[in-house]
């Protein structure tokens, strides 16, 4: 009884003798039921209550306990799916067929006993609680997949995106890139001397300068859409789309600035705190070019401003004719 305290049955019924009968069964049960006598008090009250089970009649004054159960199908939640049972007199096949379309779970013959109805009722309840757990544990496993893929997309240290999120994004906002007719630049840096630094500071501190530097590129991105990843060990990279030349070198000297102004001690540089050095490559993506280049690119113009005096941003130029030789970086400095 205790068990059924909180169940609620709903029992739809135009003969006023058979909706009492089947009252008397169900509150001999515990449970104090809500009754209809037509199809529209039957969704009216289906609304206000949400019942866990449904003794629909076949036959109703305005309507008929089909069209009934397909409005409660529709109405109803994926967190509150409810039993429906029909009652009839009608024992063909077809009206069994016809009431399993309609979205019923079972079938009372009439007349009705309260042995019947009592044990259907219990049978039902467990199976909507069965239901019912299923699907929250349909919606958990949900939230842990979500999670699992987000955690499979970020760089453990730093919170950011790592490199598998890099490479995903970077072939999607190259095509987009082209269907757009728009720029595309990368920004890639890499602290200096970081080998140095976990030397000298030990390679806690070398995580926290990681994670610093991290949370200074997330915040340098122009845009939502813009990615900043960690590349690996101590490098990291951005994507910048629909951003040109111009665009791009401005984003990185950001970057670089904030870095700087972190002020965070490395006596192993000349220039006595931790710096990054940027490299900017950009091109109007088409499908005659190839991503990969673009990329190249970046990572010599990294290395010509690390060759160059490192704490500097260089833009290397993206070859349009992909067998020639790449125009020679430009550079900034900020010794």
């Amino acid at each position: 009884m205790q068990q059924l305290a909180k169940l609620k049955v709903l029992i739809v019924e135009d003969s006023k003798v058979s909706l009492k009968a089947i009252s008397s069964y169900i509150e001999e049960m515990g449970v104090q039921p809500l009754l209809a006598e037509t199809g529209a008090r039957a969704i009216e009250l289906y609304k206000q209550e949400h019942p866990d089970i449904v003794l629909l009649d076949i036959i109703l004054p305005d309507t008929n306990g089909y069209e009934v159960a397909k409005e409660i199908r529709m109405l109803q939640g994926k967190d509150d799916w409810t039993a429906i049972i029909f009652l009839s007199v009608m024992s063909k096949d077809e009206d069994l067929v016809r009431g399993i379309e309609a979205g019923g779970d079972d079938y009372i013959m009439k007349p009705v006993g309260n042995v019947v109805v009592q044990a259907k009722v219990r049978a039902m309840y467990r199976l909507v609680k069965m239901q019912r757990a299923l699907v929250k544990l349909a919606e958990q496993l949900h939230d842990a997949n979500q999670e699992l893929q987000r955690l499979s997309m970020t760089d453990g240290l730093t919170g950011i995106a790592n490199r598998r999120m890099f490479d995903e994004t970077l072939q999607r906002e190259w095509r987009r890139c082209i269907r757009l007719k728009k720029p595309m630049s990368l920004v890639m840096l890499d602290v200096d001397h970081f080998k140095q630094y976990n030397d000298l500071y030990g390679h806690q501190k070398g995580d926290d300068c990681l994670k610093a530097i991290g949370k200074k590129l997330s915040k340098s991105a122009p845009r939502p859409a813009d990615l900043v990843a960690r590349y690996g060990g101590e490098e990291f990279i951005m994507i910048l789309g629909e951003t040109d030349e111009d665009g791009a070198r401005w984003v990185a000297e950001r970057i670089r600035q904030r870095v700087s102004m972190l002020q965070l001690p490395h006596s192993g540089s000349k220039h006595q705190f931790v710096s990054v050095s940027c490299g900017v490559s950009s091109v109007y993506p088409t499908r005659e070019l190839n991503v990969e280049t673009l990329l190249q690119m970046a990572d010599k113009a990294l290395y010509q401003a690390k060759h160059q005096g490192r704490n500097t941003v260089a833009y290397l130029d993206y070859p349009q004719d992909e067998s020639a030789a790449p125009t020679s970086a430009r550079l900034t400095y900020h010794i």
